[in-house]
């Protein structure tokens, strides 16, 4: 591939390589500013000792990928807030007893179902200076005054560390929160919080002031509530608002990147702003104000967006174009985006594990390199079906280039991501330009009927059409399983067929074929290793009992309540299946008794009905029983208790100290997560 011959594409993948080395090694700040220094002097050596004759040097090359390597990695260790003193990770009581916690609030996350959701800054912890993220949990009350961006809050509480996943291939919500630079979060209720007069006025309150301004416009000019949610997510980039249903259908339908902001969106308003600043002069210096306007338009809507990755991303990217517009110069896209994603990773490192971030510059990627290909199939003469063939030749390459990455983190495939394409991004055009028209008038209240009700009106069309596509269930094939090995496999199977189609050769389709064995193998492997295992496990689940008995593929759901297709127990459990190659086979009650690899399991629920001839190694207690267990334990002597999270947390306890008491093992899946027996 050619691209792999450019300087700054071998730079940003070593500078990548940093990133990750300081992420997942936690490298102190002097290991990383000493090996940078050493990796520079090194540098300066070589580079003086070439005479400038540097282009066929091995070593020059080689300083320079060291050198940019631990640039990388300082540049995570500066962006690592834990290494600052004042940070509140370092001091252990915050987490153990309330205290003074003074934030200030930097930006509202989308509600659940119990609490407002908000990213802070801790000011200071008991009058003393503190710094560093978290995220501010605040359970809902309607007779609440609202939070706003920028209000600084005294809260009496205390700090809670992220959680740890407390069942098996359950979503790791703290190590997404770390990559987010968030190590702890706050759940306090509005008794226990105060809010101050002092607002602190910065971008981000600026920002969200503008769309808060917005909203309420066109909210009071009567614009439906679940279209409104749209809109702003369409052209503002803030999904807070839009509802669950919606989310998924377009999900389904294979077009929920429609609803984050991207170079989709970007690239509309470098052309809408372009296409204004046509009448001036074609002058030097009339071309250096239209840059520094387009410029300045990029980035005020990247701001009042939020700077999401994929937002920050396009606006960088389509600033180079502008650049090379203004110079009159072909600009090479893949230049224009390698120089942007490290500029942006140079800027946020950690923006390298956003999956939005990931998806967007695959996809990116792959409409450069595999769109032009998939286009030259047919020609149409056309114009109007040679636009919609451009439209779907877009959505193929980019749907090809995101489906490994997407299905490994969300394990379903949209089948009718085409057909949805195809129909909205037309919609999508005009639903942008009168949109932002819009927008810009609600700013100043000025709000035309018209207007409004075509952008309503189209933005009820399309989220009928979504529902539509998204209703045909059959085509959404989910609980897709793909392990990080057979994610590698698959990315080496599209790389080696598109090589192959783009200039077909024996060697390539061998090499091609050769990328489908492996994968071949490494599936087989996987499945293997699956059949052979046997697993019991009690998982946690508040208020309730759940108990998966997995042999090889096949796994046994155990428990006593109702489980709905769309409940959070379903979900955990199907993660659990798909993540390990399984199938559910059937659910079945609770019994008192189990054999499973030698153990005897006794399990007693709140009835404390049980056989006691029977000697159990392992008792589970469930439905919090009224039982004496220190007599129970004399008595049976088992080598583990185990309790769930069906239990009262003082009965637990109580058992805890019993069990300490007897020098017995115990397992609280409140503390510890699930329990397995493997």
């Amino acid at each position: 591939m050619k691209i792999l011959k450019f300087p700054i594409v071998r730079v940003t993948f070593w500078f990548i390589l940093g990133i990750l080395a300081a992420f997942y090694f936690k490298i102190s700040p002097t290991i990383s500013f000493s090996f940078l220094g050493l990796s520079l002097m090194l540098f300066g050596f070589i580079y003086l000792k070439s005479n400038n004759d540097f282009n066929q040097k091995k070593n020059f090359g080689a300083a320079l990928y060291a050198l940019f390597f631990f640039i990388g990695m300082t540049t995570t260790v500066i962006h690592n807030d834990t290494f600052r003193k004042t940070h509140y990770i370092h001091n252990e009581t915050y987490f153990e007893k309330n205290h003074q916690i003074k934030v200030v609030v930097k930006e509202k996350l989308k509600t659940t179902s119990k609490n407002d959701r908000y990213i802070s800054e801790v000011i200071q912890i008991d009058g003393k200076n503190t710094t560093g993220k978290l995220l501010l949990n605040i359970k809902k009350d309607s007779i609440f005054k609202k939070i706003s961006i920028g209000n600084q809050l005294l809260i009496e509480d205390q700090l809670v560390k992220n959680f740890k996943p407390n069942n098996p291939n359950q979503f790791d919500y703290g190590q997404y929160l770390e990559t987010k630079g968030i190590y702890a979060q706050l759940f306090t209720e509005t008794q226990q919080l105060k809010i101050s007069n002092a607002i602190e006025k910065d971008i981000w309150y600026y920002s969200a002031n503008f769309r808060n301004r917005i909203i309420q416009n066109l909210s009071k000019k009567g614009f439906k509530k679940e279209e409104l949610a749209v809109v702003i997510a369409l052209i503002l980039g803030q999904q807070q608002d839009i509802s669950p249903e919606i989310i998924r259908d377009y999900q389904y339908a294979g077009a929920v990147h429609i609803l984050s902001v991207s170079g989709l969106h970007v690239g509309f308003i470098l052309l809408f702003i372009t296409f204004l600043l046509k009448p001036l002069p074609k002058t030097k210096y009339s071309n250096f104000i239209r840059l520094i306007i387009v410029l300045i338009s990029l980035w005020l809507f990247s701001i009042v967006a939020g700077l999401a990755p994929s937002v920050v991303r396009s606006a960088a990217m389509f600033s180079f174009v502008a650049v090379g517009m203004f110079l009159n110069r072909e600009t090479n896209m893949y230049h224009t985006t390698i120089v942007s994603l490290f500029l942006i990773l140079l800027v946020e490192p950690l923006f390298l594990f956003d999956i939005g971030f990931q998806l967007s510059y695959i996809a990116l990627f792959f409409i450069l390199w595999l769109q032009p290909m998939l286009k030259t199939l047919w020609k149409p003469k056309n114009v109007i079906v040679s636009y919609f063939w451009d439209i779907l030749t877009v959505s193929f390459a980019a749907q090809i280039g995101a489906l490994p990455l997407s299905i490994y983190y969300f394990h379903q495939f949209p089948g009718l991501f085409f057909v949805t394409n195809v129909v909205l991004i037309p919609c999508l055009s005009i639903v942008m330009v009168f949109g932002v028209v819009l927008i810009i008038l609600a700013f100043f209240d000025f709000i035309p009927l018209f207007l409004s009700k075509i952008v309503e009106i189209s933005i009820t069309l399309m989220n009928g059409f979504i529902k539509w596509v998204a209703s045909i269930e059959s085509f959404v094939i989910k609980d897709i399983p793909l392990s990080f090995s057979l994610l590698i496999a698959s990315y080496l199977i599209i790389f080696t067929w598109i090589i192959w189609f783009k200039k077909p050769s024996y060697y390539k389709m061998l090499s091609a074929l050769c990328t489908v064995f492996v994968f071949q193998l490494l599936f087989m492997h996987a499945n293997y290793l699956e059949e052979k295992k046997k697993e019991f496990i009690v998982f946690n689940v508040a208020k309730k009992t759940i108990i998966a008995e997995r042999n090889g593929k096949e796994i046994t759901v155990l428990t006593n309540d109702t489980l709905t297709e769309t409940s959070f127990e379903k979900k955990m459990i199907q993660s659990y299946a798909t993540g390990n190659f399984c199938k559910l086979k059937r659910f079945e009650s609770i019994r008192n008794n189990y054999f499973f690899k030698n153990n005897k399991i006794l399990i007693v629920d709140k009835t404390s009905i049980f056989n006691t001839s029977i000697k159990p190694d392992i008792i589970v207690l469930r439905s919090s029983p009224k039982i004496n267990l220190e007599r129970l334990l004399s008595k049976m002597n088992p080598k583990m208790i185990v309790a769930d999270a069906s239990n009262y947390k003082s009965y637990v306890s109580a058992w805890k100290t019993s069990c300490i008491k007897e020098k017995i093992p115990f397992h609280s899946t409140y503390e510890k997560g699930f329990y397995k027996i493997d």
